[in-house]
């Protein structure tokens, strides 16, 4: 047993040699995850506010002037101008210059007037989709109470009660993010999908490494186990994954002013599971790439892509096909969202979360032996 240990730190201390001796992996593997945190949150967000409007008044009157006001004392709607034709709505829109014209029709004030509806057009660039369905759910709530308001000050000129019609009084309650920032929603996904990159990127090369620099076929004929060399390979790397996962936590709490509502614990044990899954990935790429570009291009594709499109970190899982879905199981970022989210926003524990955490457990240890086979047969 103490041997087996000797061997075990011997290799862990290797790694730790020569990711000291390289600055440029230690950047990598400390300073990125940090700095992609950093740029993927500012880069991306799902708020929109301030959309570019145009207004054509064709009416001209009181009633057309105070309902165009309403969209100039929004704060989604940016209004940039007023146009006296339907050609210069075309010209922004060809431009990109707006993307949303609203078109008061001639006659408006007198059709409100008679209590009738008043005739206004709402154009939208759909080439921005979640621009385009947000902007449309705006102008719906927009003229829906406007039109109330209408409804009232008509009834009032016509001596009509307008509080004894019934009506819905749906009042709503947002859970978890009340504010609706997009970055609370982002953060808790986003820090998976990094701390996935780096590790996959990282581990991905490490045998490759070996064979390259001319070390494989000595691991070979040592009296190491195979086991214990994917203990001691794997062993630095967890280090620096849990120093990245806390240091990207503190950023989220202090710049982001994300919340952490949940059991810490449950996340570090997540964490670490999770940080397994990685790395195991990572080392049955490296068992089976013939050199680094490969490796490296293996690692990007098989962490990018799944991290950002299979694990909910932008999409929801039930919104892709059902053999997407599928697929999604067998990558653990989709075990870790979860967790990441619900403790970070929901005040996840372990009640909610175990089975997330022990199918991370389970991943672990498939992959882990996976791992080592694979490298055995290499070896062989």
């Amino acid at each position: 047993m103490r041997a087996s240990l000797r061997r075990i730190i011997a290799i862990a201390n290797k790694e730790y040699v020569h990711i000291r001796r390289d600055p440029r992996m230690l950047f990598a593997v400390l300073g990125m995850p940090i700095l992609q945190l950093l740029l993927f949150a500012y880069a991306i967000g799902f708020d929109v506010d301030n959309v570019p409007t145009l207004l054509l008044d064709g009416d001209r009157t009181t009633a057309s002037r105070e309902y165009l006001a309403a969209y100039e004392q929004s704060t989604f709607f940016d209004v940039i101008g007023h146009v006296d034709s339907q050609a210069e709505i075309n010209d922004a829109f060809d431009r990109s210059n707006a993307r949303i014209a609203v078109v008061v029709a001639p006659g408006f004030g007198r059709d409100i007037a008679r209590g009738e509806e008043g005739r206004v057009a709402v154009q939208i660039d759909g080439s921005e989709p979640n621009s385009a369905q947000l902007g449309q759910t705006y102008v719906i709530a927009l003229n829906r109470q406007l039109g109330r308001e209408i409804f009232v000050d008509w009834g009032e000129t016509q001596a009509i009660d307008a509080g004894s019609f019934g009506g819905i009084d749906a009042q709503m309650r947002m859970w978890y993010n009340p504010e609706r920032r997009s970055s609370d929603f982002l953060i808790p996904g986003l820090m998976v999908v990094v701390i996935m990159i780096v590790t996959i990127q990282q581990t991905a090369v490490t045998l490759v490494k070996e064979k390259e620099q001319g070390t494989f076929e000595q691991i070979i004929v040592s009296p190491i186990r195979r086991g214990e060399l994917m203990l001691g390979k794997v062993t630095p790397w967890v280090v620096l994954a849990f120093t990245d996962m806390i240091a990207i936590t503190i950023v989220a709490l202090t710049v982001f002013g994300t919340p952490l509502r949940g059991d810490i614990f449950v996340l570090a044990v997540a964490t670490f599971l999770f940080v397994l899954c990685s790395l195991a990935i990572g080392l049955m790429i490296s068992a089976r790439a013939a050199s680094t570009e490969i490796a490296n291009l293996m690692g990007l594709l098989i962490s990018f892509l799944p991290g950002f499109m299979l694990s909910g970190f932008a999409f929801p899982l039930n919104s892709i096909p059902p053999f997407l879905q599928f697929i999604s199981y067998l990558f653990p970022g989709r075990y870790m969202v979860t967790i990441s989210r619900s403790v970070f926003l929901k005040g996840g524990s372990w009640d909610v979360l175990w089975p997330q955490v022990g199918a991370l457990a389970i991943y672990a240890f498939v992959s882990l032996s996976l791992a080592t086979l694979m490298y055995s047969r290499r070896a062989d």
